[in-house]
């Protein structure tokens, strides 16, 4: 794989930064020469970038040196900083900034770190985007809706739940999504850069409901708003704008398709006769959203009467407890703190020399120990796939 890398990379600046590391480690060109077994003349002619360096001998020269391979075939594409944008769109407090700025420069590294993967792997990241939606004009409601319709069978969901939002939008849009820390008044960070596309930081102490919720909210960002970066808290807004409504309603529609939530509903109803409290708990799950959530849009349909939400709340409604008395499975998800394609396309430069254990550890902000469990996990995952599968005819499954 790194073989398309190094045809199109600067001959003359990959030169430079092998000349410069073999001198930091005061060796001397004979003695690179020996390491890829080749003559004092090759290396020379290598450091002025006038051969091309074949994989292995990339490979031999880093180990030698003591550096990582992505070291020397790192793209460092012109990326406009994170906190540089987020600045010009948001005027923060000093408590605030001092709050959220490690998390925006932590996302801003992660984004970073995945596209260095990619161009060490020669794997890029496909970007299934829509163009951006124009809501010019049109009501919010009207809008959300249609956006959400159009984006469901562009995306081929039809009207039923989404299980796996955040495998969806990473693995079928290219979105870059992470999940961090962050104070629970943050829900998400949305930005985007023509290098490294559409990227989104989620609260990893949220419930996963609300994650999901908060994922379909930046998902609007990107879809309608794609160039404005956006840092979604609490009370943030004395006056909310147009943008943030929008992105507001979005996840109603999005999530609980209103064609879908009537069947389900009608369903449900006609069977007691009456929809209980036991249906709203079933319902929300189906859909992955919280009680909240499916109340209000129960309500806004007019399904059930106004005010049903805040008389549930009153009452001392305590939702874990009713969801473990009705055995209600958690939700399926998955809180890794970065993508699948991110932590096998390290796994894969692990194991083919082309990143150090201590950058893989780095990669995934794990200690090396941990970094160990973790690439155990990945390459199990991988082999027991290939043993299972060795044997099939596909075309008699």
């Amino acid at each position: 794989m790194a073989t398309n890398i190094l045809d199109n990379i600067d001959l003359k600046n990959l030169g430079e930064l092998l000349q410069q590391a073999r001198k930091k480690c005061n060796m001397t060109q004979a003695d690179a020469a020996k390491v890829i077994d080749a003559a004092r003349t090759t290396i020379v002619a290598i450091e002025k970038g006038e051969r091309r360096l074949k994989p292995n001998e990339l490979i031999k020269l880093a180990r030698a040196y003591g550096r990582a391979v992505s070291d020397f075939v790192r793209s460092n594409p012109v990326i406009e900083p994170f906190e540089v944008q987020f600045r010009a769109t948001y005027q923060r407090n000093e408590k605030e900034e001092e709050r959220i700025k490690p998390i925006i420069q932590r996302l801003e590294e992660l984004c970073r770190n995945y596209l260095e993967l990619e161009k060490i792997m020669d794997a890029p990241l496909p970007r299934n985007y829509p163009h951006e939606y124009d809501v010019t004009d049109m009501p919010i409601e009207a809008a959300a809706e249609s956006i959400a319709i159009a984006e469901r069978q562009r995306l081929g969901l039809g009207d039923s739940p989404i299980p796996l939002l955040r495998n969806i939008l990473e693995q079928s849009v290219g979105l870059r999504i992470f999940y961090l820390k962050m104070p629970a008044k943050y829900s998400e960070i949305y930005s985007y850069d023509e290098q490294l596309g559409g990227c989104m930081a989620i609260n990893l102490d949220h419930y996963e409901e609300r994650r999901r919720w908060s994922m379909a909210h930046g998902y609007l960002h990107f879809l309608a708003h794609r160039r404005k970066p956006v840092v979604d808290f609490e009370g943030q807004y004395q006056r909310i704008p147009e943008s943030e409504r929008l992105a507001e309603a979005f996840p109603k529609y999005f999530l609980m398709p209103t064609s879908s939530l009537l069947r389900r509903f009608n369903d449900m109803y006609r069977t007691h006769d009456k929809f209980t409290p036991t249906n709203l708990f079933t319902l929300a799950h189906y859909y992955g959203v919280s009680i909240e959530a499916l109340v209000y849009r129960l309500e806004e349909m007019r399904l059930l009467p106004s005010g049903t939400w805040d008389r549930l709340r009153d009452r001392g409604l305590k939702v874990r407890k009713v969801q473990q008395e009705l055995d209600l499975k958690e939700i399926q998800q998955r809180a890794d703190i970065v993508p699948i394609h991110y932590q096998h396309l390290a796994i894969e430069a692990l194991d083919q020399g082309l990143i150090t254990e201590g950058r893989f550890a780095d990669l995934l902000g794990v200690d090396r120990l941990e970094a160990r469990r973790i690439a155990e996990a990945l390459r199990e995952h991988s082999s027991g796939i290939m043993e299972e599968t060795a044997h099939l005819d596909l075309r008699q499954v």
